[in-house]
């Protein structure tokens, strides 16, 4: 739908109130009307776009019009975990998958009910949700509006990447136009101006990210991380650790222990966590790689052993990383029922780096 000519006209009942502000600001007509025109010329082929424009734009009232059926603001949460939320023809396969894909990376989170996740949690779920549904396009208002906008920034990367490994087209519909440099759209519609910009076939690159990392001797910290963990809530005193700042944000922890019985030789992964808010933007692989070639210059193996499902398909898929072991553990506790019942069927795999 390239045009649109949309009026909309109200008119309030009489009342005192209204009569009053009538009276007191001498209006002179008592029904309000708004007038939207426009023209979205989206191109054959796409896969996001952008609704943007400040508040009493008419962004609303043109995504309602133009994508009524696929128009959302919110998904019915009802269930006491989110797993069972998710479509029921969907396995748990398909829906831990999706989490993952959206940087939604943390088990711990999936069994906690809607009303438990923080806001940028609930962004992911709700994208998850979209790309386990039957339909091809989904239009997301209010996209962002309820989170700190670094984490905005950070989660509309992660999304955008979601999307483009799907077949699913999504249209963002916001006041902050701070997104459209993350999220990457193919085309992008200003309500301020009612002008279309498209960006087919051209190369998208999102902003650099200021990304730090500092070695610290208080292990402490780990309480911050301890809870996102996917697995155990412990810390080994004798690991070194590391933390990553993003934007100026504590987002990472990493340590690192030295295991002599072993290898001489041998340094590995103890613990290694993204908060939330920062999962699905590839910070986690960055963190390791960063840390991973320091004791690799000073002659150390580096390995990790780990049954994440994000991180075991991302280390897979790398040429810096060689898989020693990969297959099916058990004796390792888990986390609740659901875990603990599939503990021996967990994949677990670990990694050298080359």
């Amino acid at each position: 739908m390239p045009n649109f000519d949309i009026v909309r006209k109200s008119k309030p009942k009489k009342s005192f109130r209204v009569a009053s502000v009538i009276g007191k600001f001498d209006l002179q007509n008592e029904e309000v009307t708004e007038h939207f025109v426009g023209n979205i010329d989206m191109p054959e082929k796409w896969q996001i776009g952008l609704i943007v424009g400040s508040s009493g734009t008419g962004k609303t009232t043109i995504a309602k019009e133009l994508f009524p059926k696929a128009y959302i603001t919110d998904f019915n949460y009802s269930a006491e975990c989110i797993l069972d939320d998710m479509p029921e023809d969907k396995s748990v396969d398909e829906i831990t998958r999706t989490f993952n894909s959206v940087g939604f990376s943390s088990p711990p989170s999936w069994l906690k009910p809607y009303s438990a996740l923080s806001n940028g949690q609930k962004m992911r779920v709700d994208l998850a949700k979209a790309l386990l549904s039957e339909n091809k396009l989904t239009v997301f208002d209010e996209f962002t509006s309820v989170v700190d906008r670094n984490v905005a920034q950070i989660g509309s990367n992660a999304i955008q990447k979601a999307i483009r490994k799907s077949d699913k087209q999504f249209i963002a519909v916001t006041c902050h136009f701070d997104v459209e440099d993350w999220l990457l759209p193919d085309w992008v519609f200003n309500t301020d101006s009612m002008t279309f910009q498209s960006f087919e076939g051209q190369k998208k690159n999102r902003p650099e990210i200021k990304f730090e990392i500092f070695k610290t001797a208080d292990k402490s910290i780990w309480k911050v991380f301890a809870k996102h963990h996917y697995l155990s809530h412990r810390h080994n005193n004798a690991a070194h650790v590391y933390v990553a700042f993003i934007n100026n944000q504590l987002a990472g922890f990493l340590s690192v222990l030295h295991l002599p019985n072993k290898d001489p030789r041998i340094k590995k992964v103890h613990r290694l966590v993204i908060l939330p808010d920062y999962q699905g933007a590839g910070f986690g692989i960055r963190f390791l790689e960063e840390i991973a070639r320091v004791y690799k210059k000073d002659k150390w193996r580096f390995t990790i052993t780990t049954s994440a499902p994000s991180l075991i398909y991302a280390l897979k898929n790398s040429i810096k990383w060689r898989c020693n072991s990969y297959g099916r553990g058990g004796g390792n506790k888990g986390l609740k029922e659901m875990i603990k019942t599939e503990a021996r069927n967990r994949i677990i795999a670990s990694f050298e780096l080359k």
